[in-house]
């Protein structure tokens, strides 16, 4: 019988909507971060890392290049012939067939996978959070608390816990209220989305739970073990945790890799992410090139100047242009004579020459304000954007585009031109 003590399920199946274009074709676990890694590749990392060789990657929206990344897990040494890393898409079953409906949902049609490994504890993890755990040492704080439910929390401003599941806990870490999202918390300890069951309370819960519509951890799952008396944890994790489900929190947390003294240190020996790279030849920078404060993916031709940015892989700049502030993501091309300030430009992009990207005045956004704020100025992957072009802040663009898409040759401040697929 194969036999572990605890195995995790790792929930990689989101939209990303708030990422706008970033997310149009991809979902938000396989979106690119930090020059050289995807998004899921931080809780891969800290499974192996933390001794947690059984990995279910729980996938629904858009999951070819989540699953092409992912593969037989190689570059996490998840290829186990026992355990390892296994992508589960939602399938047809002979009753009947249905999407991932909710978090728990995702992980109630799975109990057969979990069931097959006999598990003593399930942790459960999202896909879409950037932060470097040991989850060998919650697992000890979960035995010693004699839990059944261990919640990861840290503490956030109070006058954002009404986003958050918000706990509150006495002196000894026991749980002893829990509210999803409440109007008026009484408490700043935010659920962080990362949970340590034991296998049989689990179990027990998503089936009682099942009928529920849209059945979610937060709203369903947790609020049951509660009243049922299950005893329920507060583990304080006082690292580095960025949810980086807006197009500004994603900026600022590629921005603060680049800090003189970075809060969140990719460079660690003793705690590596992992990725899977691709074969790139060295990067080489021009004689006339600047680069300060950067991170620069392998396979990076700059002949420009670039500042205080993040390049991925396979990237190429062009002389006379200079990057501030911007997050170029791999194989993009970038042209002569072009100036981004602030922008987000997505994988295979084509940027001609003498570009203006993000200049000019703020005006909110014609489309999503909600998405496409704070400055930004966005390209989604795949995108052309013709020479001569002027493209103002907080504005989108996604698609091939000639210059007859611009009036003037200019996409002034909160303008949206999508040219591809429907708008995110």
């Amino acid at each position: 019988m194969i036999k572990k003590e605890m195995i995790a399920m790792l929930l990689a199946g989101g939209q990303g909507s708030r990422l706008g274009v970033l997310t149009a074709k991809v979902a938000k676990p396989a979106v690119a971060f930090g020059g050289k890694y995807r998004i899921i590749d931080f809780p891969l990392s800290n499974c192996i890392n933390s001794g947690v060789d059984t990995v279910g990657v729980l996938t629904q929206y858009q999951p070819l290049r989540l699953n092409s990344h992912i593969g037989i897990g190689i570059p996490w040494d998840l290829d186990r012939n026992i355990g390892g890393v296994t992508v589960l898409p939602p399938y047809e079953k002979l009753s009947n067939s249905e999407w991932y409906t909710g978090t728990a949902n995702a992980i109630y049609q799975n109990l057969e996978y979990m069931e097959s490994y006999h598990p003593d504890y399930v942790l459960i993890l999202s896909g879409d959070h950037i932060y470097k755990m040991d989850y060998e040492i919650m697992l000890d704080f979960h035995k010693a608390n004699h839990a059944e439910v261990t919640i990861a929390v840290m503490p956030v401003p109070l006058e954002e816990a009404g986003r958050f599941g918000i706990m509150t806990a006495d002196d000894r870490h026991r749980i002893t209220k829990f509210e999803e999202k409440p109007e008026h918390p009484q408490s700043n300890l935010a659920s962080m989305g990362i949970y340590i069951f034991n296998w049989k309370t689990l179990k027990k819960a998503l089936i009682a739970m099942a009928g529920q519509p849209a059945l979610d951890f937060g709203k369903h799952v947790i609020p049951y073990c509660h009243q049922k008396g299950a005893p329920m944890s507060a583990y304080e994790f006082t690292g580095y945790w960025k949810d980086v489900g807006t197009l500004q929190s994603y900026w600022e947390a590629n921005m603060e890799l680049i800090d003189i003294v970075p809060e969140f240190n990719l460079y660690e020996e003793y705690w590596k992410v992992y990725t899977k790279s691709e074969i790139q030849p060295p990067q080489y920078f021009a004689p006339d090139s600047v680069v300060e404060r950067s991170i620069i993916g392998e396979g990076t031709d700059i002949y420009g100047k670039v500042y205080n940015s993040v390049i991925g892989c396979g990237v190429t700049i062009g002389s006379d242009t200079v990057i501030r502030d911007s997050i170029i993501m791999n194989r993009t091309q970038i042209g002569n004579g072009c100036e981004l300030y602030k922008a987000i430009v997505a994988e295979d992009v084509r940027i001609g020459d003498q570009v203006r990207l993000g200049v000019g005045e703020e005006a909110e956004n014609d489309v999503a304000p909600h998405i496409y704020n704070h400055g930004i100025a966005t390209v989604g992957e795949r995108s052309v954007i013709p020479n001569g072009i002027s493209v103002g802040k907080n504005s989108v663009i996604f698609g091939i585009t000639t210059s007859v898409d611009y009036e003037n040759f200019c996409l002034p401040a909160g303008r949206t031109l999508i040219k591809a697929g429907e708008h995110q």
